[in-house]
């Protein structure tokens, strides 16, 4: 299931103005190599939101190559610092590369590791806490992310729609965490949140 119309797609990928070299080679680095980023539209939209809520400080939970993070960073400016949280440490040498192409190096702290168990390595509260790891993993993502966040910091994860599997059972494993991520945040007395149906769903939830 597309979320997004194939000719909405198509037109949002024409008026979109083309990133700059580095966010460019990322693209291309991950087209050829179907490596899953959140992609421009959704970039885009982080960049925004890291601009408009004034974040200084944002953790990542599953980085990969450090696409998502460039925006983030890129949003906040110099002041601005990101957490990213990667396994594989080959995803991790080439982030760096990026991030050096980019001068964004010092903003950034990469914790090589289970994103979960990195957080404990980090001291203090987030404006933003994004959410991109295993899909299984999400409910305990909440769990984790919740007491982090900052009042009126925002919790934004990735694939919440996952290519329309929500809808419909029985679920898998991946499935079934993502449908428990979202009942959780519309339950919890500690979020406001919405789902922007963009590429593949992004959940946004403020702490209130």
């Amino acid at each position: 299931m597309d979320i997004t119309h194939p000719q909405i797609a198509r037109y949002l990928d024409r008026v979109t103005p083309r990133r700059d070299s580095v966010l460019c080679s990322m693209e291309t680095y991950a087209h050829r190599r179907s490596f899953p980023i959140v992609g421009p539209q959704v970039g885009q939209l982080l960049w925004i939101l890291a601009r408009t809520s004034k974040a200084t400080r944002v953790l990542e939970l599953g980085s990969g190559f450090g696409y998502s993070a460039y925006w983030f960073a890129k949003g906040m400016g110099p002041k601005g610092r990101v957490y990213c949280t990667e396994g594989d440490p080959e995803n991790v040498r080439r982030a760096e590369e990026y991030f050096r192409r980019g001068r964004i190096g010092s903003q950034i702290t990469i914790l090589t590791g289970d994103a979960l168990d990195s957080m404990d390595e980090i001291d203090g509260t987030f404006d933003i806490i994004f959410n991109d790891i295993d899909k299984h993993q999400y409910p305990a993502a909440f769990r984790k992310a919740l007491p982090r966040l900052r009042k009126g910091g925002l919790l934004i994860t990735d694939n919440v729609l996952w290519s329309g599997k929500v809808t419909r059972g029985p679920f898998d494993a991946k499935t079934a965490g993502i449908v428990s991520y979202n009942r959780s945040i519309f339950s919890s007395k500690k979020l406001f949140s919405t789902i922007v149906p963009v590429r593949d769903g992004v959940a946004v939830s403020v702490r209130v």
